[in-house]
């Protein structure tokens, strides 16, 4: 057993307790009996479909064990499920009693094909009309409907109902996110957002989503891990002045005097009654398709407006940083890599002793990162995995799973939350010799990642057109990697925002300023995984002739790719030019932000290969 290491802002405790899931299960259904219902869906989200929540909303992982950041439960009354996608395929058997849940692939056997099967005629499925957007609503009582059974939303939820040592609500500290940082004062963002809703034919927006009412009122909070968010509601009407929905124990004078110039402050409890009132007054409001639960578009249906449910103006115009942001971006990423740097070279001394475990990793890299002075937070538990564990994409360490890093390969995912900037990185290391099929798969994990980076495409390309580039040297040998290979990322927000994201999935077009994540992998199930991710800047490319505008990336995140992993012959001139170019810009950066080992390592392994 490992001896235990702390973290600032991280725990290694396990959070998950599988041998509750059979009694919390009985009382669940004995709660659903006296309501009168048949089943139970129990989804990982809070109200405002947040990846990362508050402990009184971890429903999900408090009823199964499930600790991962999606996944959704559905309960009957002789039989239960749990679903995932394919990030938590091996950590849901692990962490759930599955003579109780059965694990369900998401994609392979989506919620609703699973409810056309098991549901029986005449049964009643419950859901808790907050937790669930409209979309996902009609889409269970269609399964249902198919069934001869009836989709009925619950007043209370019935979890909460047996959950007796519920966390109470978070109460966060709110604060102004600087001028200087957020490069767009409020008032400019709100006149920005009600001409979005002149040209919807909108009379109000309802800004569900917290990462978009921060970003519009300039504002940082404290509700959730890892993720600045304060939680809360804004409405803000073609004419006239918004109305932010917020528990007012989260603000300071100061902060309180600086909304109230832009915006009436109000109770979350006042939202409902302000909803009824655009409800009242015949208007169209428009909800997030995404964020918005069933519960507060029917406030206003129901009250006799109109709801025109979609994309929210504001995720596009949150997502297309400004040049202040991106100038934020440019500096945390220096920052992290001279962290990085420190951590890589400690990793290359002090591993190859068997001294070193999966927890000491995460907490000498969260220490590398306090030591720059600015860090606020980790952006995300670190990912720390060594051997089998590497082959989890989504593996989270704790005392109990602690490994010792030995001959084979490490996995270390990890982000840094500055005021100026969000991080996010995976390295892949070889302790020891790799094996000749670590290089090959690393190798063509590397080729993928650099077909995104060297990608140049039209103007309107979405993810999805370009994510087969990372794919391809995969596909040629027959393999392939179950998970996105780019996320969104905000601007001292969320790791992962969207609407923007490299994947089969993303249909978003590219815009200039969009910050992404290019992160292929590859994972050997039982023996070891492997993922190169930096983050990425769309820019414009200037191609002479061109007919079009096109567009391109930018590589914000320096840190050395282990060379140790890297089969030459597998890779094309170009490929190795790619990779000697990005060492020697690495080298360039870093090498005046550190200096004695640390130094004299960033020489060696940001040397050239192509000659």
């Amino acid at each position: 057993m490992s001896v235990k290491k702390t973290a600032r802002f991280q725990s290694f405790e396990s959070r998950s307790d599988r041998s509750q899931g059979a009694a919390r299960a009985a009382r669940l259904r004995a709660e659903l009996a006296r309501r009168g219902l048949d089943g139970f869906i129990v989804p990982r989200t809070d109200e405002h479909q947040n990846e990362y929540v508050p402990p009184h909303a971890e429903r999900l992982a408090w009823l199964t064990g499930f600790t991962g950041s999606w996944g959704v439960a559905i309960v009957l009354r002789d039989e239960a499920a749990i679903f995932v996608d394919g990030r938590y395929t091996v950590q849901v058997r692990e962490q759930v009693d599955t003579d109780v849940f059965t694990p369900e692939h998401l994609i392979e056997t989506p919620p609703e094909a699973w409810l056309e099967k098991h549901l029986k005629p005449g049964m009643n499925l419950g859901y808790d009309p907050a937790l669930k957007t409209p979309d996902a609503v009609k889409r269970y009582e269609k399964a249902a409907a198919r069934a001869g059974a009836s989709l009925a939303p619950v007043d209370g939820n019935p979890v909460d109902a047996i959950w007796e040592d519920r966390p109470a609500p978070p109460l966060g500290a709110v604060a102004l996110h600087p001028a200087e940082l957020a490069g767009e004062d409020v008032a400019a963002k709100l006149d920005r957002i009600r001409a979005k809703l002149a040209g919807l034919g909108a009379d109000a927006l309802v800004i569900s989503d917290p990462h978009a009412v921060a970003w519009t009122f300039n504002i940082r909070g404290a509700d959730v891990s890892h993720t600045p968010l304060p939680l809360g509601y804004a409405v803000t009407p073609r004419e006239g002045r918004p109305r932010l929905f917020i528990d007012g124990r989260k603000l300071s004078n100061a902060v309180r005097d600086a909304l109230a110039s832009v915006a009436d402050i109000e109770e979350p409890s006042a939202l409902d009654a302000t909803l009824r009132e655009l409800g009242a007054a015949k208007s169209s409001v428009r909800f997030d398709q995404a964020t918005a639960s069933h519960r507060l578009v029917s406030l206003v249906v129901e009250a006799g407006g109109s709801a025109d449910i979609g994309v929210d103006p504001v995720a596009l115009m949150k997502a297309a940083k400004n040049a202040a942001e991106i100038a934020g971006s440019r500096s945390a990423h220096l920052r992290d890599a001279a962290a990085m740097a420190n951590f890589l070279a400690w990793l290359a001394r002090e591993a190859p002793k068997g001294v070193v475990t999966e927890v000491s990793a995460a907490v000498h890299l969260e220490e590398c990162r306090h030591a720059t002075g600015a860090l606020r937070d980790i952006s995300f538990p670190s990912i720390s995995g060594a051997g089998p564990n590497a082959a989890i994409p989504h593996y989270r360490v704790s005392h109990e799973t602690d490994r010792v890093l030995e001959p084979g390969i490490y996995l270390i995912d990890s982000g840094a939350q500055y005021q100026d900037g969000t991080t996010d990185i995976t390295r892949t290391v070889a302790i020891g010799e790799p094996t000749a099929e670590m290089r090959d798969r690393f190798t063509r994990v590397l080729r993928g990642h650099i077909g995104i980076a060297r990608a140049v495409f039209p103007k309107g390309t979405s993810g999805a057109q370009i994510d087969s580039f990372a794919r391809k040297p995969l596909w040629e040998a027959g393999l392939d990697f179950d998970h996105g290979t780019g996320h969104g990322i905000g601007s001292y927000l969320s790791v992962h925002e969207g609407p923007q994201r490299i994947a089969k999935t993303g249909v978003t077009p590219l815009e200039l300023g969009m910050l992404l994540s290019n992160e292929p992998g590859y994972y050997k199930a039982g023996h070891w995984g492997i993922r190169i991710e930096n983050l990425i800047l769309v820019e414009r490319r200037e191609i002479p002739g061109a007919e079009r505008e096109m567009y391109g990336f930018e590589t914000l995140t320096f840190a050395p790719i282990d060379l140790a992993l890297v089969e030459p012959s597998l890779m094309n001139a170009e490929e190795i030019a790619w990779l000697d170019d990005y060492h020697a810009r690495v080298r360039e950066l870093v090498a005046p932000q550190v200096e004695g080992e640390t130094l004299a390592w960033l020489e060696g392994a940001t040397r050239p290969i192509g000659r």
